[in-house]
């Protein structure tokens, strides 16, 4: 049996290990020092890259800068853009100066007791917008000046209202307010005497006037030929709304307040127009109103009372208070007729002149009054200044009226 004798001492042994282990970690030094060169320099090359772009990115502003400067009409231009970067805010503040004659239109008397203006000013820039006028009032009865006329004008700033929204179709998606139409030709809102109901026309067929309808553009007719189709025959349903024609297109009547008795249903069913008594509207396109809400009670033997609450958006929010008579006397107008001249300066709310405020009406004893478009019949608004009364005419001079 074979025998292997170690003649090397344990200190020798010991050494050629820490040899080794020398060995090894200036192997392992000298990797890490090669890899750390190595990137150092990638990293040098990349630098000196990034800096050769960043110096030419410079010498190209540098051109460009010197291009624009030598633009002649550059003060010109920056001065368009930064109007056009204003346009929302402008939008946001902007004022609709033409619905002062809708809002007039509701707020003076139109019966028996006349009210009518020989000068108006109008200021919208202040946070509270006022209008201020000479005005005259008549009764058109013996002893017609009568300032029962203008104290009952006063009093009735307390019941004015205003109410804005907008108009969504049956799923409940806002219809753009140019496909609507608020109003005939002569400004008078629509309104129905036999349903006892405002209302507007859609004009569904418009483009992009359907929000929820999407055609096939395989199936899209040109539209000259929606036009030559239009001027044909007005369908009896289109979109799944039934349609009728206003000015020769394709109108849906949207109600503007609601149809009580018709709309309310114990229980939705998909397809039928449903109200519920919290006012909760579906399945029919209506109107969506920020000022007015509905609701009802049940009477008994199925008999719904409905009643509508507009307490927010007062047109003259101080009420009777609102409006400021600066003066008055008695006084002939054109046709010799006894007549009370006042001035008056009433402040309105500042909502009702909003332009993002949309399909706006002013609310008053005589109606709602459609205040969204520019144009209104004014002209029975105004007429001339009433004369002062003559000398000797103890009639318009007296002071027992």
């Amino acid at each position: 049996m074979a025998r292997e004798i170690n003649l090397v001492p344990d200190v020798k042994n010991e050494m050629i290990k820490a040899l080794k282990l020398r060995n090894l970690i200036f192997f392992i030094c000298i990797v890490v020092a090669s890899a750390s060169v190595a990137v150092s320099v990638i990293f040098a090359s990349i630098a000196g890259g990034q800096q050769a772009i960043v110096n030419g990115k410079k010498e190209t502003i540098a051109e460009l800068s010197d291009k624009i400067s030598s633009y002649s009409d550059l003060k010109d231009f920056l001065t368009i853009k930064d109007q056009l970067g204003n346009l929302s805010s402008i939008a946001e503040n902007k004022k609709l100066l033409s619905r002062t004659f809708g809002i007039l239109t509701a707020l003076l008397p139109t019966g028996l007791d006349t009210i009518t203006l020989s000068e108006l000013q109008i200021n919208l820039v202040d946070d509270e917008p006022t209008i201020s006028f000479d005005g005259q009032a008549n009764a058109n009865s013996a002893p017609f000046i009568d300032y029962n006329v203008l104290d009952s004008f006063k009093k009735s700033m307390q019941y004015m209202r205003y109410d804005y929204g907008e108009y969504v179709d049956k799923n409940g998606e806002t219809i753009p307010a140019y496909c609507m139409v608020e109003s005939g030709a002569d400004g008078a809102t629509f309104y129905d005497a036999d349903k006892q109901s405002y209302y507007a026309y859609w004009l569904i067929s418009g483009d992009g006037c359907d929000p929820s309808y999407e055609e096939d553009v395989d199936s899209k007719k040109s539209k000259q030929s929606q036009e030559e189709d239009k001027k044909e025959e007005i369908p009896a349903t289109y979109h799944g709304y039934d349609v009728e024609a206003y000015e020769n297109q394709i109108a849906v009547r949207v109600w503007r307040t609601p149809q009580f008795n018709d709309w309310y249903s114990i229980e939705e069913k998909a397809g039928k127009p449903y109200m519920s008594l919290d006012g909760d509207i579906s399945n029919v396109p209506h109107f969506v109103s920020e000022c007015t809400t509905y609701y009802g009670t049940e009477a008994g033997k199925g008999v719904i009372n409905w009643e509508s609450y507009n307490n927010d958006c007062k047109l003259v929010p101080d009420g009777a208070d609102g409006i400021n008579i600066t003066g008055s006397s008695n006084g002939r107008d054109a046709s010799s007729e006894l007549v009370l001249r006042f001035s008056a300066t009433i402040t309105l709310a500042e909502e009702a002149f909003d332009f993002n405020n949309k399909h706006l009406m002013a609310i008053g004893p005589t109606g709602r009054h459609n205040v969204t478009d520019s144009y209104v019949q004014i002209q029975n608004m105004f007429a001339e200044r009433a004369n002062d009364c003559a000398p000797g005419d103890a009639a318009c001079s007296g002071g027992g009226n």
